[in-house]
């Protein structure tokens, strides 16, 4: 079925019977730190606890259930970069259906290798989502496998609303859901669930402001295909929305916003720190966007109870480190700056001796001589310093000046 109206509430309630003795229930509980915060009452719907970190499970597996014998037998096939693929190659190999994943080169080699321990047929074809499908519909034609599309596909979406009848059993009197949007059919399940139980249950979708194809394809009326660079949430960096998704969503979304990069950044440091929870950029957007004070789309939230939908954890290690230090940066608590210090015995005690009076830490710290102009009796010194807060910041600024070590030159972190 290819139209937008072929997913009804009925087929959510069947799929989360049909898929409950192999999906996790996650829970959803309030968080002090975060509410205190944003200023609302803050729940987090944990879906990153899913076995493979993420919801795309629910989808796949109510899916996979669905097909008929033969279909089964030949087995299925999918493009995809990541967490569609693990939960097909995870419930495949549960349920003794055959799964081929056809990821673009780029795909996390941690990801790769995943797919291939659950059992996946694994084959890497094109630079993006869109050629790694043309080579996928190759695999339906000439195997008869059955191609199950990530965002698209009913069951698909209808798997994905039992996130929406999980939410409004567990939390009933919230006020908002903030649900991050890719290819739509996370919201479009979640939408359709939520509005049928609560109906004055506000539903808002939040996009990275670098692949905001949800957005686009509101003020075109349709789907559009978009070129996008790279975004932190690269769950959700889906060029085009999908048809039907983009047809159910928009029947129940309330509202779209947008986050920037740094804000994605510092969501997932404060999500880390508040939370405990590794969280991946797409899953931090929700987050993200209550802490985008700056666009006043959401203040009217403040004081109401809001679930946070941390739809993935599926962040690469060293990611998430250079992300941390980012976050570290955007936040105000890593300061960097190149400071003309004399070049001789004393000098560099001097700055360092100034840098922990003010109790801060110096993170690194590095010479400059050839570079540093024609004044051969000083040098300069780049230096990163851990502080508490942007205050903290200011006062070691302060501390540097009266000492009579000049700055020259302070960095901030790079912007959208």
């Amino acid at each position: 079925m290819n139209s937008e109206s072929d997913v009804s509430f009925d087929d959510i309630v069947r799929a989360r019977d049909r898929i409950r003795d192999g999906v996790l229930e996650t829970p959803c509980p309030e968080s002090e730190a975060l509410s205190e915060l944003v200023g609302c009452r803050v729940h987090c719907k944990l879906e990153y606890l899913q076995r493979t970190g993420s919801f795309k499970e629910r989808g796949a597996r109510n899916a996979l259930l669905l097909l008929d014998g033969d279909s089964r037998a030949r087995g299925v096939v999918a493009a995809s970069a990541g967490n569609h693929a693990l939960a097909l190659a995870l419930h495949g190999r549960e349920l003794g259906v055959p799964v081929t994943v056809v990821m673009p080169r780029f795909a996390p080699l941690v990801k790769q290798a995943r797919c291939r321990r659950l059992g996946a047929r694994v084959l890497l074809h094109g630079e993006n989502i869109a050629e790694a499908k043309e080579k996928a519909d190759e695999f339906v034609a000439a195997e008869g496998l059955s191609y199950i599309h990530g965002f698209n596909d009913a069951a698909i979406i209808a798997g994905q609303g039992t996130i929406g009848l999980e939410i409004v059993e567990q939390v009933p009197d919230a006020d908002a859901i903030i649900v991050p949007v890719g290819g739509a059919g996370l919201i479009a399940g979640i939408g359709l669930a939520v509005k049928t139980r609560k109906p004055a249950m506000r539903l808002v979708g939040v996009e990275p402001r670098r692949a905001a194809s949800y957005v686009a394809a509101l003020e075109a009326g349709a789907p559009v295909m978009l070129t996008m660079p790279s975004t932190l949430a690269d769950g959700l960096a889906v060029p085009m929305v999908g048809l039907r998704a983009f047809g159910i969503a928009r029947q129940h979304v309330d509202e779209v916003v947008t986050v920037g990069e740094e804000t994605i950044s510092l969501a997932i440091l404060r999500l880390a720190e508040l939370l405990k929870g590794v969280v991946e950029g797409a899953g931090a957007t929700p987050l993200a966007a209550l802490l985008a004070e700056g666009s006043g789309a959401l203040r009217d939230l403040r004081g109401k109870r809001v679930v946070l939908v941390l739809c993935g954890g599926n962040i690469d290690p060293v990611v998430l480190s250079r992300v941390i230090e980012h976050g570290l940066a955007v936040d105000g608590r890593l300061v960097q700056f190149t400071a003309v210090i004399r070049d001789r015995p004393g000098g560099l005690a001097e700055l360092t001796s100034t840098i922990a009076a003010t109790g801060a830490s110096v993170r690194q710290i590095t010479h400059e001589r050839a570079f540093g102009g024609p004044d051969v009796s000083t040098v300069l010194v780049l230096c990163t310093v851990e502080v508490r807060d942007r205050t903290h910041g200011d006062e070691l600024q302060q501390a540097l000046d009266a000492r009579g070590i000049r700055v020259i030159h302070r960095a901030s972190p790079a912007g959208e």
